[in-house]
């Protein structure tokens, strides 16, 4: 009875060691996470879920790189035949999608690598940044290179590919692990989706007029937007190692009991206000026709910090 006893109080912090690495215990604390979930698992997508996804400047700022960095897997998944006909000259269709398959395996052992590597060390923004490392060396070579040179061109496909599954994959694994309340993460799950936009410029981009060409303006726009999307994640990594620092050094001045309190329900000492939500709180409820929509902004802004926002949250990088 002792030994199984003690092999459950084993199993339970090693699950709290596992759970700080990902970011959601403070590695100050290493407080019990079920503690932080207990209240969030069953009420499913409050008011005040959907006001902190759409107002977390981070959603965006994601999105906005996910888009970007999805141009090449969405353009080649679809318009790789085309990019790959001028090599049999369009004389052999077959042997056209033929060659499309070792891109994109090239693609999916890639991943699998990096998902392993990714999951074992629980990185998930370095591993991105190496992956769309991988595209712009790609990207650079099948520009560089005359449209004439079939065989090195279809092989810079094939590096290019290798890299561009992802940052997709592992941008949706770091929403998931960064964001403890269920209903703000659906939430935030639901915006990113919005990735998909990046078909859209794909589409717009890979068009057939550039065939004679090599696509080679296709190939130097997916370039340029892949090196921005690089850079925003460098941006968004830096960002969350300054607000983790900033956490780290509020919590020093706080005492004990001021953490707990913040554990508990996120009413520590720093007050959380939603300035311009409170000034539109007070013009909405000036009307009769807009009155609702105050009654539920004031209800979404209402009560302490939850999940990521407390600040006993560290991000994961």
């Amino acid at each position: 009875m002792g030994a199984s006893k003690v092999r459950r109080e084993d199993e339970d912090e090693e699950h709290d060691r596992d759970e700080e690495s990902r970011g959601l215990l403070t590695p100050a604390k290493g407080f019990n996470a079920q503690r932080d979930h207990a209240a969030l698992d069953d009420r499913g997508i409050s008011p005040r879920d959907i006001f902190t996804a759409i107002s977390d400047i981070k959603i965006w700022h994601i999105l906005a790189c996910n888009i970007l960095s999805a141009i090449p897997v969405t353009a080649f998944s679809v318009f790789l035949p085309l990019v790959l006909a001028p090599l049999t000259n369009g004389s052999n269709p077959a042997l056209v999608n033929l060659l499309t398959a070792p891109p994109h395996l090239c693609g999916a052992t890639a991943l699998f690598v990096t998902a392993n590597y990714s999951d074992k060390y629980r990185l998930r923004l370095l591993p991105i940044l190496c992956g769309l490392s991988i595209v712009v060396i790609g990207l650079v070579a099948v520009v560089a290179l005359p449209p004439a040179w079939a065989i090195p061109r279809y092989l810079a496909l094939n590096v290019l590919l290798s890299g561009s599954y992802i940052a997709s994959p592992l941008t949706v694994a770091w929403l998931s692990g960064n964001t403890p309340s269920p209903g703000k993460r659906a939430m935030l799950m639901g915006i990113n989706g919005w990735g998909n936009f990046a078909g859209i410029i794909a589409a717009v981009l890979y068009r057939p007029k550039y065939a004679s060409t090599g696509y080679i303006v296709p190939f130097w726009w997916t370039l340029v937007f892949v090196a921005v999307a690089a850079f925003g994640f460098v941006l968004f990594y830096r960002n969350l190692q300054a607000e983790n620092a900033r956490r780290r050094a509020i919590l020093s001045r706080w005492s004990e009991e001021a953490i707990e309190l913040e554990i508990a329900g996120g009413s520590g000492p720093l007050a959380q206000e939603f300035p311009w939500a409170k000034r539109c709180i007070n013009l909405l409820g000036k009307r009769d026709y807009t009155a609702w929509l105050a009654g539920w902004l004031k209800d979404a802004t209402q009560g302490g910090r939850e999940g990521d926002e407390k600040m006993t949250f560290t991000y994961g990088l």
